[in-house]
């Protein structure tokens, strides 16, 4: 559902005068920096030094005087620096909300002591610093590169570090050819690498996500920086774990923190790869949430199915049209008058609804309905009475602070209170008894306002009036710019026109659990409420919980999946929707993908058969569209069908794939979508590509992106890819190249590479059905090799247990090999606790082996030791020769073969080993 904040043309004009007579304040005259008086080591292996301000200054507040520095080799791959107020315990992210080590508190200053160390070392990162002005940076131990480097000169663009109250600058200095990822949440329509001079605003809001270069839903103020040194790529991360709006300035040679509140609390991760970099950072910040199997399914939503009819048709329309779907969404059109956890009884009556989900939970099928934070003021609604009875909600001023949102006046939670927490628990349980759904969609939770400021009910009108499009302010409201939380000394860019902090949201000055201000809790919102309805769901079902939540911050991955936001439909927002979830996939979010064909307005028919040709490969594939916006089901053209089945027919034959890459998201942090130079890295033409991704290491999506086009010129990193549409055709390329590949409206590319095992299942429309189907397995050798070796992994479980893990009795894991070597070809597996997969009777039925040299058909076939001809069943073997889209690039070399047996009867859940012999010509 959508809220379009509008920000009127009068407040436009005044941002623009204040930006044009605003006095611009260079970092040497906004502060002095500090110098370390002293620094000594801490019980807890640590060290604790402290700096004293050289010379204060009152721009944007006067400087804390003394600051108290801790830091600490968390890991062998990760330091931490934090800097704090020494006298006076401040703002930080709370420690229950993202677990972590806790540094010491502030409390009195050590005197005076001699300061005998100038770095502090671990096996990988080096922390050094000067002391007057004090200045840090980390350096690299392997190769002697500075990571991050706070010292400044003349010649610098950037000045001293700076701490005040409201105001904390930091900066480093960057090498030019550094390759920097995320800082996020916003639409990049440059790619997913970062611009120097673009806007980075961190701060949640309700803003369109067709709103480019701007602060959009979440606030992840984390980095990947890739470097190629001498032909050898390193990566590694630096995280600003701070909760209150920033600025990020880069430069391209430098990059600038200005943030206003809050603590700076540096977490730096080594890498070196960046495989390497999201696990060392997941392992910090939570590893990403396990997601049920039909999670991975495609998902149909609408904000506009007025009744249980339309939803009924939905389902069978797509049914008919042989286009698959696991589960079935509803917006508010469920509600009574859009409040949460009811349900209308006249478009949705329950009796009629429980037998509908009972038809679709019989066959597989799933049902997700979503939830607003906002509790409409209503004396009679039971939902307002126990929240009220449980003094649950955000304060002003010792009353619940009024807004509105879509049920008109709400309130909203406060998900920093325990209590509030075990209320809104009890309400999805009492929601879940009076409709069985599988999972919630959280939206509006940044936190989303129709109106601003200190809003009251009119008198003698009807708010909402129930015309028009709904998010119209309709409360009596009134500026609140009294505090200096309301109207901090720094305007962060907000909304990208350098908005009041409080528009469209929570006033900044209202109070959670404990006194803590809406001004440092604010892009935690989101955050707290999907901890609370993680913990809600799990409590009820005992099941894996599913939600989707549209605000999140550093460590949402752990909980929720994430969708892209109100995008549009328009070819800019396709190919943005690539570098938004590249980006969810490096912030530890790896379940995330856009509305498919564009939330509004209607897309046309082209640009809705080449987005779910992209959207059918997003981790978390869901076609969704506006009220306003005309049908757009995939069902509704024949071309779009058309494309969904071939491009979603692939999905669910990979499900097996995705759902293992789903496992090692959860064991290391690894993202499901990835971009190209996490698997070539040493690649640097892929640093800045960002029209085709990865789904784990291997699977490359290769999509149209433009109006019109019948091909697509896509690069392949050097090796052998082979077409997963017709496994007979290849690309070859010794050093990496740009091809142009067909692409007829109805196709997509889809290319796997060299030295890989990917497991597959026949598919099918649910999910669940083609789970049941046979495995086969895809083995690909670069083309022609004499030798050559493969591997491959898979992960089954019962998908709906709370835990993703071996040791349950109830998860079966493999690891598949495979060789070429001296005419020969071997593959075997090696199987953990396969107890589960032979209880579910999962067999292995085809094989193919893709890159082989030769010419002549297989021979002296062997399964576990027996020659086939010992085997009941005949296998079928074929051969077919590769043919070459872009062909082997140097004369003379050996053609491949494609060799497939079929009609196998391997057992998933044991070892199994095969082997035969290639054809005479590949005998050498």
């Amino acid at each position: 559902m959508a809220s379009p904040k509008t920000v009127v043309s009068s407040l436009s004009l005044l941002v623009a005068l204040i930006i044009c007579f605003s006095p611009v304040h260079s970092s040497n005259t906004i502060g002095k920096g500090y110098r370390l008086i002293s620094v000594e080591e801490s019980p807890d292996g640590g060290f604790i030094g402290y700096l004293q301000v050289k010379q204060k200054t009152n721009i944007y507040g006067s400087d804390i005087t003394t600051l108290r520095l801790f830091v600490k080799h968390e890991t062998d791959n990760r330091l931490r620096v934090h800097i704090t107020d020494a006298k006076k315990q401040r703002w930080e992210v709370p420690y229950n909300l993202l677990p972590r080590e806790q540094p010491p508190r502030a409390g009195k200053v050590i005197g005076k002591s001699p300061t005998t160390v100038h770095e502090i070392s671990s096996s990988e990162l080096i922390f050094s610093f000067t002391k007057d002005p004090f200045t840090f940076a980390v350096k690299r131990r392997s190769n002697g590169q500075t990571l991050f480097n706070t010292s400044s000169d003349s010649n610098s663009p950037f000045g001293q570090m700076v701490f005040k109250d409201q105001y904390l600058e930091i900066s480093t200095s960057l090498p030019k050819d550094a390759s920097l990822y995320g800082l996020g949440e916003n639409s990049q329509a440059k790619g997913i690498k970062l611009v120097p001079n673009e806007p980075y605003t961190l701060y949640t809001e309700d803003v369109s996500a067709i709103n480019l270069n701007t602060d959009l839903y979440g606030s992840h103020p984390v980095y990947m920086d890739l470097r190629n040194v001498g032909g050898k790529p390193y990566a590694h991360a630096v995280l600003l774990l701070n909760s209150n709006g920033m600025d990020v300035f880069y430069r391209g040679t430098s990059l600038t923190y200005k943030v206003i509140g809050g603590v700076f609390d540096f977490y730096f991760v080594a890498g070196p790869s960046p495989l390497d970099v999201v696990d060392q950072y997941t392992s910090l910040i939570g590893r990403p949430a396990p997601m049920p199997y039909w999670s991975l399914g495609f998902h149909q939503c609408r904000w506009g199915y007025h009744n249980l009819s339309v939803v009924e048709d939905v389902v069978d329309s797509y049914k008919k049209a042989k286009i698959p779907l696991d589960v079935i969404w509803n917006d508010d059109d469920h509600m009574d008058a859009h409040k949460d956890f009811t349900l209308n009884n006249i478009s949705y009556p329950r009796a009629k609804l429980l037998k509908f989900l009972d038809r679709i939970h019989k066959m597989g099928m799933k049902y997700i309905v979503i939830n607003d934070p906002g509790i409409g003021v209503n004396a009679s609604y039971g939902v307002y009475q126990r929240a009220m009875a449980n003094d649950v909600f955000i304060k002003y001023e010792g009353k619940p602070f009024l807004a509105q949102v879509w049920p008109g006046p709400v309130y909203f939670p406060d998900f920093l209170n325990p209590k509030t927490v075990a209320w809104w628990g009890d309400e999805i349980r009492r929601f879940h008894e009076l409709v069985p759904i599988d999972g919630l969609w959280i939206d509006m939770n940044e936190v989303s306002n129709f109106c601003s400021g200190l809003c009251t009910i009119p008198k003698g009108k009807q708010c909402p009036s129930g015309e028009g499009p709904g998010w119209i302010c309709c409360l009596d409201c009134k500026n609140i710019t009294k505090t200096r939380w309301d109207d901090p000394p720094y305007k962060i860019n907000a909304t990208g026109v350098t908005a009041p902090v409080g528009f469209k949201t929570i006033a900044t000055s209202a109070l959670h659990y404990n006194g803590v201000r809406e001004y440092d809790a604010h892009s935690l919102y989101g955050f707290s409420e999907t901890i609370a309805t993680h913990k809600g769901l799990q409590s009820i079902q005992g099941k894996r919980p599913f939600i989707l939540s549209r605000s999140t911050f550093i460590g949402s991955g752990r909980y929720a999946a994430h969708w892209t936001g109100d995008n549009k439909g328009t070819w800019q927002s396709l190919r943005v929707s690539i570098s938004t979830m590249l980006n969810f996939g490096i912030f530890g979010v790896p379940m995330v993908g856009s509305d498919i064909c564009g939330f509004y307005p209607q897309p046309t028919e082209e640009l809705c058969n080449r987005w779910i040709e992209v959207g059918a490969f997003y981790p978390f594939s869901r076609d969704h569209a506006n009220y306003y916006s005309p049908r757009q089901e995939l069902y509704q053209w024949d071309t779009v069908a058309k494309s969904a089945r071939n491009a979603l027919g692939m999905r669910y034959k990979l499900l097996p794939y995705l759902y293992t890459l789903s496992y090692e998201a959860h064991m290391t942090g690894a993202p499901v979508a990835r971009p190209l130079f996490f698997s070539f890295p040493e690649y640097t033409k892929c640093y800045g590509l960002s029209t085709q991704f990865l789904l784990g290491s291997s699977l490359m999506i290769s999509p149209v992106l433009k109006k019109g086009r019948t091909q697509v010129k896509a690069l392949f990193p050097p090796g052998s890819w082979y077409h997963m549409f017709d496994m007979t055709q290849a690309v070859v390329t010794k050093t990496g190249k740009r091809v142009a590949l067909p692409a007829p409206l109805n196709f997509v590319n889809v290319h796997l590479y060299q030295n890989t095992i990917l497991p597959m299942q026949q598919g099918g429309l649910i999910s669940k059905e083609a789970r049941t189907t046979p495995f086969s397995l895809v083995i690909t050798f670069p083309a022609g090799a004499t030798e050559g070796y493969a591997t491959g992994k898979l992960y089954l479980d019962e998908d709906e247990l709370p835990e993703m893990k071996l040791g349950n009795g109830q998860s079966t894991y493999v690891d598949f090999y495979a060789s070429v070597g001296n005419g020969t070809v071997k593959m075997w597996s090696q199987v953990k606790e396969g107890k589960f997969a032979l209880s579910k009777g999962w067999v292995i039925e085809k094989v193919s082996v893709l890159g082989l040299r030769g010419a002549g058909p297989a021979s002296e076939i062997e399964v576990n030791g027996s020659p086939i001809s010992n085997e009941a069943k005949k296998i079928e073997v074929s051969s077919k020769e590769h043919t070459y889209d872009a062909g082997l690039e140097e004369e003379g070399e050996n053609k491949s073969v494609m060799v497939e047996l079929k009609g196998l009867e391997m057992m998933v859940g044991k070892d199994f080993n095969m082997s035969w012999k290639m054809g005479i010509n590949g005998a050498n």
